[in-house]
């Protein structure tokens, strides 16, 4: 929801992939009425697309579809009946990706991984099902991401073996001396400035991915207050947490963070079932994620799940997307 159609129009007008967040769509749209949520995602999805479509014509859109979303299929095929040029896809292995979008085969697929096994896996079964490769990776280290991470298990998240240092130059040799082919790799976690790009870029990345600053600027679709809570994070305040979707996220540390660390959180009811794998839904000893997402959204600081990036405490004012484009690439 964070990144939603205005930032992604801005971002694509700008030359680069707008992004849309799938995740919670319908709760901020007048299709959703309480009780179709499934059916309102769809509609607000494409409502989504169209908006930023608006925003750049000429433009690249992605969505980004978790594999952990109890409507994935659906979501998946909504986004492309919507227009998107990219599907993005992580929090699982999108092992049948190209099936969902058999009918849509100028739509480019890009999964998420965070290790070259991840990549392996499912270059095998797509090659093996749907006689096709990704059109590009994206390798996320849990070392410096926001939100859910690419790991399975805490200690994961610190393990240098998940590093962009590492897992880029193995994956980008894979594609070269395994799979012949040239499918490019793009770096994400971590990446804020020029320094870090040019950084990726000499890994053999081709491209990078960012969310954290372009969170703290005039076009990102969060509240002011979720902005704010950018702005005034300090190190100490940047804290991973086992998501109830069963894997670590990192986020922000606030007063609801505080509360399920202490084990005394009390979630909003569920809203609809939207996770394949959900703790709360089995033992109602975490809490509804998609509840905690939006309110955060909303800016509600006391009772939000406030995702980000370690690199947060470098967010030091509200800037143009436009603006953060030319400081990066010229």
């Amino acid at each position: 929801m964070i990144s939603g159609p205005k930032l992604a129009g801005a971002v694509a007008a700008c030359g680069g992939v707008g992004t849309i967040a799938s995740v919670g769509i319908a709760c901020e749209s007048p299709y959703f009425d309480g009780r179709n949520y499934f059916e309102a995602n769809q509609e607000a999805l494409k409502d989504a697309l169209r908006e930023a479509r608006a925003k750049a014509p000429d433009g690249v859109l992605a969505v980004n579809c978790m594999c952990a979303l109890t409507d994935y299929d659906t979501q998946v095929r909504s986004a492309c009946e919507g227009g998107a040029d990219v599907i993005i896809s992580g929090a699982g292995l999108p092992l049948k990706l190209p099936e969902l979008t058999v009918d849509f085969p100028d739509v480019a697929l890009v999964p998420i991984v965070s290790s070259l096994k991840a990549a392996d896996l499912i270059v095998r079964r797509w090659e093996k099902q749907y006689k096709r490769l990704p059109d590009a990776v994206v390798v996320e280290t849990p070392l410096h991401a926001g939100g859910h991470l690419g790991a399975t298990r805490m200690e994961h998240v610190t393990d240098p073996v998940f590093s962009l240092e590492t897992v880029v130059p193995q994956i980008v040799k894979y594609f070269e001396e395994e799979v012949k082919a040239p499918v490019p790799v793009i770096a994400a976690g971590g990446v804020f400035d020029r320094a870090d790009v040019e950084r990726a870029f000499s890994l053999g990345a081709k491209g990078v991915q960012m969310g954290t600053r372009f969170v703290c600027s005039e076009e990102c679709d969060a509240s002011d207050r979720f902005k704010q809570a950018y702005l005034e994070a300090r190190e100490e305040d940047v804290v991973v947490i086992m998501s109830p979707v069963g894997i670590p996220g990192r986020a922000l540390r606030n007063p609801f963070v505080e509360r399920y660390l202490a084990g005394s959180v009390e979630s909003k009811p569920c809203i609809a079932r939207c996770l394949s794998h959900c703790t709360y839904i089995k033992t109602r000893e975490t809490f509804c994620i998609a509840q905690a997402l939006v309110d955060a959204y909303r800016g509600n600081w006391e009772t939000g799940l406030f995702f980000c990036g370690d690199n947060v405490v470098r967010c030091s004012k509200i800037e143009r997307v436009e603006d953060i484009f030319r400081e990066i690439f010229g």
